[in-house]
């Protein structure tokens, strides 16, 4: 899948009209600012809705069956004759409510003003209080059914397709916090140190740019030996939803260097690209290895990138595993590490048990790891995955696992609209396709709904 990407997004995409300067200038007129004080108000209209777009995502997501898998899976969580907001409402509710731009419950509050947001609701937006009371109901249980649920969206697009091969790639990011949050532990934290925080890990699928599967955990959590089951859980979904013959690759970043990741990856069947943490022995052994091969020169005929195959293995590592070492001229990112005085390299360490690939060709795959990461500074700038609302830790864990859910059904739901908009960022398809004006009437008995024009989606 391509960068999410805003350069095609111009103003006929939400209908609106061409610039007319050449016009106008040839005709000599200038742009004069109206006159607010000459424009008549008039009374207020309480049909008039700023998410319009929300009416085709929930058809979408009721076309999948979205409303019976929450019924099934959440709807024991809340049960009575006395339940006035079952729990699958709530959650489509809340999901609606990530879709249309809400970081935080709270911002719920102004959604509740928007006749159209109130009507898919039910007819009434519960207060703020019954949905931090709801999302305290979720158990252990509820969370991994709906961390299932959320992945089952995330592997949707792979279904009923070919694929000769997909990338995982698999990330963890810091959620700093500024509260008494359960959970909230200093940890790894570039930008606030000492901070408490989360530090959950995501599973993102490079071919469809949803998320497989996550987990959110303390801040002083790190990538090892205890995520061992959850990666093994998203290899099988995501084996279940390619077939047999599909080429799986894992890409890890230096956390994954861990020997019981790695086996219970190969075990599935999977390739893993893992970039190596620099160890003494690990280091000597790079500095030993003497036949390099030069995959790039510069206009001088210098070399300017080298790889070589590294004879190296950790222990508990099987010993077909391949070591392999990259160092370059032109390396800016990552941790820089120079080996040699008389040679201006930057070095990088990998390894790999995909024996298919030359050394050169296994980095440049690694490098395309580097999508990750803006998909994941796209969840936390468009769906606020690192905005918590309560104090409890398995609330702000469903909430988060919610939001992924909504991100993920969102992709999906613009996979049906044209090719043009399917790899824009959350943001605009959140302005083009969801806060769309509208007005909502009832006429002969039945609600009808006025769309602004949206040329794009017709």
């Amino acid at each position: 899948m391509e960068a999410p990407s805003p350069e095609k997004v111009r103003r006929r995409s939400a209908g609106g009209k061409p610039a007319q300067g050449w016009q106008w200038q040839k005709q000599g007129r200038r742009v004069r600012r109206a006159d607010v004080g000459r424009l008549r108000g008039g009374p207020a209209d309480a049909h008039l809705s700023s998410v319009g777009g929300l009416v085709s995502f929930n058809a979408f997501t009721r076309e999948h069956g979205l409303h019976r898998e929450l019924r099934r899976h959440f709807g024991r969580l809340k049960t009575g004759r006395g339940v006035v907001y079952p729990m699958a409402a709530q959650m489509q509710l809340l999901l609606d409510a990530w879709v249309a731009g809400a970081q935080r419950v709270l911002d719920i509050e102004m959604l509740a003003a928007d006749p159209l947001f109130v009507h898919l609701a039910g007819g009434t937006v519960p207060s703020i209080d019954v949905l931090y009371d709801d999302l305290r109901r979720f158990d252990p249980q509820a969370l991994e059914d709906l961390e299932e649920l959320m992945s089952q969206h995330g592997t949707g697009l792979l279904k009923g397709r070919r694929h000769e091969e997909i990338f995982i790639d698999i990330d963890t990011t810091v959620m700093p916090l500024f509260g008494e949050q359960e959970g909230a532990r200093p940890g790894p934290n570039p930008r606030y140190h000492g901070r408490p925080s989360y530090h959950p890990i995501l599973a993102h699928i490079a071919q469809t740019g949803t998320v497989l599967g996550a987990r959110l955990r303390p801040g002083d959590t790190s990538l090892g030996e205890r995520d061992v089951e959850d990666v093994e859980q998203w290899l099988d979904r995501a084996r279940a939803a390619v077939g047999p013959r599909t080429l799986v690759t894992v890409r890890i970043d230096a956390g994954g260097d861990c020997a019981s990741l790695l086996h219970a990856i190969d075990r599935k069947g999977a390739w893993f690209l893992v970039k190596l943490k620099w160890t003494p022995n690990l280091v000597g052994a790079v500095w030993a290895t003497e036949h390099w091969t030069t995959v790039d020169r510069d206009a001088l005929g210098q070399p300017v990138c080298q790889v070589a195959e590294v004879d190296f293995l950790r222990e508990d590592w099987a010993p077909d595993w391949r070591v392999f070492a990259v160092r370059s001229r032109e390396r800016r990112s990552g941790h820089q590490t120079g080996l040699w005085e008389d040679m201006d390299y930057s070095t990088h360490f990998y390894v790999t048990n995909d024996h298919a690939h030359d050394a050169d060709d296994l980095a440049r795959r690694y490098d395309g790891r580097a999508g990750i990461e803006p998909i994941i500074a796209e969840l936390k700038g468009g769906l606020a995955i690192g905005k918590v609302s309560t104090e409890a830790f398995d609330a702000n864990e469903a909430a988060f696992l919610l939001k992924l859910l909504a991100f993920n059904l969102l992709r999906r739901w613009v996979q049906q609209q044209p090719p043009a908009i399917r790899h824009w960022r959350v943001s605009w398809i959140r302005r083009v396709c969801v806060q769309v004006p509208a007005r909502l009437l009832r006429a002969c008995g039945r609600w009808q709904l006025r769309l602004a024009p949206r040329p794009m989606l017709t």
